[in-house]
């Protein structure tokens, strides 16, 4: 399964360890989204930073 997560959400004001994940997760842009597999880490990592993104099952 795989995830569709798109960073709707300036990281700017965040702490630097959420702005870290936005990055690993290979969002660089507002309203940019990246396809991803669903594993463990990548859901953890959502997570994290939940009020950040969006996400959708596909």
């Amino acid at each position: 399964m795989k995830l569709r997560i798109t960073l709707v959400k300036s990281p700017i004001g965040c702490k630097p360890k959420h702005r870290r994940t936005v990055r690993a997760l290979g969002l660089r842009r507002m309203h940019k989204t990246v396809e991803l597999e669903a594993g463990d880490s990548i859901r953890g990592m959502v997570r994290a930073v939940s009020h950040l993104v969006r996400t959708e099952e596909m």
